[in-house]
């Protein structure tokens, strides 16, 4: 796969990731060599090979930043029909899943349309306690920068996106 020629089909993978999990795992190495998995619900692709995220709860994603900065993200689409209907037919009739590899960029305060397009995705669970926990006041957003995309490989399942 190629960032470039495939961002289209990267962003509706993740999009369908997000509905099904409502989070990403991003995994990035700790101050001592250890590989560390962090779920984040508030990733956004952006343009070809970027997007950005909004860092409030994290601890050891800023401290990766500082030392290498490189991460992988995980996206896979977990809906229960979605692989029903792939298990069914035999194959999956898209990608079930991708990583995408990237290096972090340094911390900013958050625009207001980044903040407007944030809000959009969880706006529908605004009624809800953990809503005002969890999204209600995100400021901060990471940038990353994508060099490379791989796909998760699931045996016969997925040879015709080979």
């Amino acid at each position: 796969m190629d960032i470039q020629t495939n961002w289209l089909e990267i962003k509706t993978l993740f999009k369908c990731s997000f509905k099904s999990s409502f989070h990403y795992a991003i995994a990035s190495v700790s101050e001592d060599g250890n590989p560390h998995i962090t779920p984040i619900g508030s990733l956004i692709l952006t343009e070809p090979g970027k997007g950005y995220y909004f860092e409030k709860f994290t601890t050891n994603l800023p401290k990766s930043a500082k030392d290498q900065g490189r991460v992988c993200i995980l996206a896979v689409n977990g809906s229960i029909w979605y692989w029903l209907r792939s298990l069914l037919k035999g194959e999956f009739v898209s990608r079930p899943a991708v990583r995408l590899y990237g290096t972090l960029g340094v911390l900013r305060e958050a625009s207001e349309s980044e903040k407007a397009k944030f809000q959009k995705r969880v706006g529908k669970t605004r009624f809800t306690r953990g809503y005002k926990l969890l999204w209600k006041n995100m400021s901060k957003v990471r940038e990353i920068e994508f060099d490379k995309v791989e796909q998760v490989k699931i045996g016969s399942m997925t040879k015709r996106f080979v």
